[in-house]
């Protein structure tokens, strides 16, 4: 990493993750008995957040919780990860966001997220915000907060010369408006398919996807879109470059934060002054470190962790056969 003290400020949500394993997920009208119930800290801001974080960005973060019980375990967990708290607004008239995940044996999950409090995010609490949003190396932003607040805090971001990373998710359709603002586009498979209108089921299809999102972004010179695809790998594609670089190998055990983990660090790097090659696969490494872990915020990985990940497998890749 090149500079010292990386900035990310993070626009985006955060929820309490009430999380159920179960066998499978239950069909329509169907009860099944689970096997373990957890309550973790969670929302993808929160955890992008946290990822950042940890691999030891400077991190600001700006968002919209309740009061009570939720409000506090998020208020105490953001204190913990050292987390600049000032632009969190505490509301009064509405409760935190929630989301509900059931996880299977083999690490798939399926979520319900009620966003809450985050749905109350206002431009007017984005401008509160101007100056750690225009003293960042990156901002980052995802789908669980209103567009309208994204949107004007990615403007205030390219006006001040901060890079903007967009994490589409949850996946729903984006204005122009918006993307215009955006630098890195960092959607995964179905996110994809979703935002661009092509079935993804060979890497042409994926390539061809990805940039028909590019054209829609805000320097088609500069920007890319990093698409992740799970075990395939991800996808980076610019101007110039079209590269698959691969997963790295894990045994899952819980996938909900993976998605956040690699935002994370890819933001990290980033602001670290790192090329985007290097930055993605970095992010795959935490990408793949987070899915090791059960819960989102508790799988947000260190860099000791990362770096000694990406150490084993490039071993376990080079090692000569019959070994």
């Amino acid at each position: 990493m090149n500079r010292a003290t990386p900035k990310v400020t993070v626009v985006g949500s955060l929820n309490i993750d009430l999380v159920c394993h179960a066998i499978r997920r239950p069909d329509k009208g169907e009860t099944i008995i689970g096997d373990a119930f957890d309550i973790f800290t969670g929302g993808k801001g929160f955890n992008q957040a946290t990822a950042a974080a940890r691999l030891g960005a400077e991190v600001s973060l700006v968002g919209s919780i309740g009061t009570g019980p939720f409000g506090d375990l998020l208020r105490t967990a953001i204190k913990k990860e050292d987390i600049n708290s000032r632009f969190i607004i505490r509301r009064t008239d509405i409760g935190t966001g929630i989301a509900t995940i059931v996880v299977e044996p083999d690490g798939d999950n399926s979520i319900i997220v009620v966003p809450r409090a985050n749905m109350a995010l206002t431009t007017a609490d984005i401008d509160a915000a101007t100056d750690c949003i225009a003293d960042a190396d990156v901002l980052l932003l995802q789908l669980e907060t209103p567009i309208a607040a994204s949107e004007h805090a990615a403007a205030i971001a390219k006006h001040h010369g901060a890079t903007v990373v967009l994490n589409p998710a949850p996946a729903q359709p984006l204005p122009n408006s918006l993307l215009g603002y955006v630098d890195i586009l960092t959607p995964n498979q179905s996110e994809t398919e979703l935002l661009a209108g092509i079935p993804i089921n060979s890497h042409d299809d994926a390539r061809r996807a990805a940039e028909t999102l590019r054209e829609r972004m805000a320097d088609t010179e500069n920007s890319a879109v990093v698409l992740t695809l799970g075990e395939q790998g991800t996808l980076m594609l610019t101007e110039t470059t079209s590269e698959l670089i691969p997963a790295l190998p894990v045994q899952p055990v819980d996938t909900t934060g993976a998605g956040d983990a690699f935002c994370g660090a890819l933001a990290t790097a980033l602001a670290s002054g790192e090329n985007l090659q290097s930055a993605v696969k970095f992010a795959n490494a935490a990408g793949a470190a987070a899915v090791t872990v059960i819960g989102a915020t508790p799988s947000m990985p260190t860099r000791t962790k990362i770096e000694r990940l990406m150490s084993t497998t490039h071993a376990d890749l080079t090692e000569p056969q019959g070994k």
